[in-house]
């Protein structure tokens, strides 16, 4: 369990995303640009900002952007709130001793306040602000604090936070709740990817308990045709896998397994066959070390219209032999070939 963590600011702890999107497009309307939504945001923005807007105002001196955002950030009409978990996750590591830190790029004077309005300071040992690339500072707070790296982890919400950690040889915790898309923080592959601070303290309590695996459920989906459902997630570093989730305390495996692919797909299952269980243990391809108890089932679609949730990226109706070619997660590859291998694929081609 780490017992030193540096915390990002905005997106990880306090949720000020609707009035920087909307400071950001009073910016971009000074110069006849169109405005940002929040999906294209979430996707487009980056830090240092400074890069982020050299590729789209590169004429004009962050000076002078920043002259401007700042009175629109403050006369925003969203609210600038607490994260859900966020303050309970703080208080949580002051009772265990855990040394808590805030290093973020946001304004000193905005940042300073938005501390004492939300009565946070206690809870942090030193706060850094206004710090354009966290990578040049980084080392200095690990020094100064005499903070052991492995036994520290630097929580954020985008890319830079977790390149941030990198360079300073820290664990690097991504937090869903903020400024880039999960797609994006997947592709700098966090140590630990966490939907929110609610569930990093959850994990950390079980690391610390040491619990057991994780019982989950899954299904290889066919279709009439022979086709197989296959999803593209960031939970498994964007790999190509099966739907399926955690079961519920007190929930039937096979209710538990309609469930998810229910939500996951928005498809209904019928067949339902047990195939195989499996064992993964902290692997490397998912997003976070854990150990789940694979329940592996076989299943029919009542129809092919899926729509994904946000648990997945991309989905396709393929034949096995072309699921096969994709870039499968370990278990879904295991879970195929057995298919393939005792015929249970009824109506597959040959």
């Amino acid at each position: 369990m780490f017992r030193n963590l540096i915390f990002d600011w905005s997106g990880t702890l306090v949720d000020d995303l609707g009035p920087v999107i909307e400071a950001t497009n009073a910016v971009l309307g000074r110069y006849d640009l169109p405005p940002y939504d929040r999906e294209r945001f979430r996707r487009s923005f980056r830090l240092p900002y400074s890069e982020f807007y050299a590729e789209i105002l590169p004429d004009v001196p962050l000076e002078e952007l920043e002259a401007h955002f700042r009175p629109a950030f403050a006369a925003a009409a969203a609210p600038v709130t607490v994260l859900p978990h966020a303050r309970e996750k703080l208080e949580w590591c002051a009772t265990l001793g855990i040394r808590c830190f805030v290093l973020t790029s946001m304004d000193e004077a905005a940042f300073a306040h938005q501390l004492d309005d939300f009565g946070f300071r206690h809870l942090f040992e030193a706060t850094y602000a206004g710090v354009l690339d966290k990578r040049e500072v980084i080392h200095r707070i690990l020094e100064t604090h005499r903070l052991a790296p492995i036994e520290t982890a630097f929580v954020g919400d985008m890319t830079h936070d977790v390149e941030t950690a990198r360079h300073g040889g820290l664990a690097s915790v991504a937090v869903l709740t903020g400024y880039n898309h999960p797609e994006i923080l997947a592709s700098v592959k966090p140590d630990l990817t966490v939907a929110d601070l609610g569930a990093l303290r959850a994990l950390m309590e079980r690391r610390h308990r040491a619990a057991a695996p994780v019982a989950t459920v899954g299904a290889l989906i066919e279709d009439c045709h022979g086709r197989v459902l296959m999803v593209r997630t960031h939970k498994w570093n964007n790999l190509w896998g099966i739907p399926g989730g955690k079961i519920r305390r007190g929930e039937a495996s096979i209710d538990a397994l309609r469930r998810e692919i229910r939500e996951e797909t928005s498809l209904e299952i019928e067949d339902i066959r047990f195939l195989m269980a499996q064992d993964c243990i902290d692997s490397p391809e998912f997003m976070r070390p854990e150990h789940f108890l694979l329940l592996n089932y076989l299943a029919r679609a009542n129809g092919t219209d899926v729509m994904l949730n946000g648990e997945a990226e991309e989905f396709r109706w393929l034949t096995p032999q072309q699921a096969r070619t994709l870039e499968l997660n370990r278990p879904t590859r295991l879970l195929l070939d057995e298919c393939l291998g005792r015929n249970l694929l009824e109506h597959a081609p040959a």
